[in-house]
């Protein structure tokens, strides 16, 4: 690269040089010999982030000199926009503020400008500029923190180490931009792939996030104006929503090594295990992958999760078991899809949701807590595990009749009753058992806390639409590990955007 003569001008650097010289100043004079180290940390912390955006500012400073004389040169090349139309003029001059970590800086550049046509920046494209003030650093500093803790937290975090460089509708507006191609890098991203006899798991839950009134969904919205027209109440009536929440669909993906049971590997009998047989330890998740979404319907959402089993299992050579709560409508959506493309699932119901129900049938046969109830449901959720579940729905049910159980009890058991008999096609747990598959959804719960419970239900928080999604998605990117590749990707497609050329069409990004 060609050098430019600066020796014919003032040092570039001489402001750094001069900071730089008084901080050492400030070090080597007998009061900093007083200090403590913790003195000595708060003082270098604000002096030397001073110093380094000193430094940044006079290389951009340095940058705009050697443009200009460039220009003056007549050596400055004619510039062709984007739309293809030349700029013959160019105008020295031209500043913007920049915010990066350091604090804020301003870029002086050279704008090429033709009649009709909007300036050209070149500065701009060999920085990379962003369109608005903040920096790339401090958009990627912004997001780690705020996809972890409130915005108020967030803010309090940047602005101990950038200083005031950042407001929270713009650290919200940057995390919106952040999420912006999230979808594109995982349809560019390949998945690593596995053995043909690593069972690939698929779950799929949904959990409320408290939305503002107007980024609820419509009939959910209808429903709180309802009740708001009849009047404040004290107390919800029983059975009764608040009608604030938006339900956000959670999908998860993951390979699983094998890990063969028995049913009392599972359910221990009455009164705990002897310790004369270690039970066998559950199949653990590997290679979790997970997405989420309070925009996106459901079934786009649960169409990623295929796509994503797909990636790490494309000729379909491997068992693809979906775990499931029972809502029919997930079902509906997870058999369309799994029919869309042709691929045999072995649906399973989450064997916690089961256990609720049998226990609760067994607290209508004997006092909830007693040495009674316990054995009544562990003979019964054994049974199932069995891969008999008809046959103990049958025998709670004969059993009710039988001892004559009034309405209120009767209830529980029928509802039990109907339960199983209703998803006998999602009760093969010994088949299950004896593959090593998972029976629970532990794992889609753990990412809805993760993802949901942790932040977005944080204790008085109430969502706008964009915010929810963009955090939402940022924070299942950060949990998948992907958020360093993802960046890489973010800024090229940024730059595409921002500073296209005129060759630039179908152009595309690989992860």
């Amino acid at each position: 690269m060609e050098q430019y003569d600066t020796s014919g001008t003032p040092d570039p650097f001489a402001r750094s040089a001069s900071a730089f010289e008084s901080l050492t100043a400030t070090l080597s004079g007998r009061p900093a010999g007083e200090w403590t180290h913790a003195e000595l940390e708060e003082h270098l912390d604000h002096a030397g982030r001073a110093l380094i955006r000193q430094l940044l500012q006079d290389h951009l400073d340095l940058r705009a000199i050697r443009e200009e004389q460039q220009m003056r040169d007549g050596c400055a090349p004619r510039l062709v926009g984007p739309e293809g139309t030349v700029r013959p003029w160019r105008e020295a001059g031209h500043e913007r503020w920049l915010s990066c970590l350091f604090g804020h800086v301003r870029v002086r550049r050279v704008a090429h400008r033709g009649p009709g046509v909007c300036n050209v920046h070149p500065a701009d494209v060999r920085l990379s500029l962003p369109a608005g003030r903040h920096s790339l650093g401090l958009k990627r500093l912004a997001v780690t923190e705020a996809v972890r803790g409130s915005y108020d937290q967030a803010l309090e975090a940047v602005r101990r180490r950038c200083g005031y460089v950042l407001g929270k509708r713009q650290l919200a507006a940057l995390l919106v931009s952040a999420a912006a191609d999230i979808d594109m890098f995982y349809q560019a991203r390949t998945a690593v792939p596995c053995t043909r006899d690593t069972p690939l798991v698929i779950q799929a839950d949904g959990k409320g996030i408290v939305m503002r009134p107007e980024a609820l969904r419509e009939a959910t919205r209808l429903k709180a104006e309802k009740t708001a027209a009849q009047g404040r109440r004290g107390r919800l009536a029983p059975g009764e929503k608040p009608n604030r929440k938006r339900m956000a669909t959670v999908a998860c993906v993951f390979d699983v090594r094998p890990a063969p049971r028995r049913p009392h590997d599972v359910i221990h009998p009455p009164g705990g295990r002897t310790g004369h047989r270690t039970p066998r330890p559950g199949p653990k998740a590997r290679n979790k992958w997970c997405t989420a979404s309070v925009i996106r319907p459901p079934e786009l959402v649960i169409a990623d999760a295929f796509d994503q089993a797909h990636d790490r299992d494309p000729r379909h050579h491997r068992p693809w078991i979906v775990l499931v709560d029972g809502a029919h409508h997930q079902l509906g959506l997870i058999h369309a899809e799994a029919e869309r493309r042709n691929i045999t699932v072995h649906v399973l119901l989450d064997f916690v949701h089961v256990a609720e129900y049998v226990w609760a049938a067994a607290h209508a046969f004997h006092t909830p807590g007693s040495r009674e109830a316990e054995t009544w449901a562990a003979d019964h959720l054994t049974t199932i595990l069995a891969g008999q579940a008809l046959r103990a729905a049958d025998e709670m049910l004969t059993q009710t009749d039988r001892e004559r159980l009034p309405g209120s009890r009767r209830q529980a058991v029928t509802a039990c009753h109907r339960y199983l008999t209703g998803h006998l096609d999602q009760l093969h747990y010994d088949t299950a058992l004896e593959a090593g598959w998972p029976i629970a959804t532990g794992a889609v719960e753990g990412t809805c806390r993760h993802l949901i419970g942790d932040r977005l239900d944080i204790t008085g928080a109430r969502w706008g639409l964009e915010g929810a999604e963009a955090v939402l998605r940022l924070r299942a990117l950060t949990a998948n590990n992907d958020l360093d590749a993802y960046w890489t990707f973010h800024t090229q497609r940024e730059h595409q955007r921002l500073h296209p050329s005129p060759d630039q069409a179908g152009y595309t990004l690989t992860a």
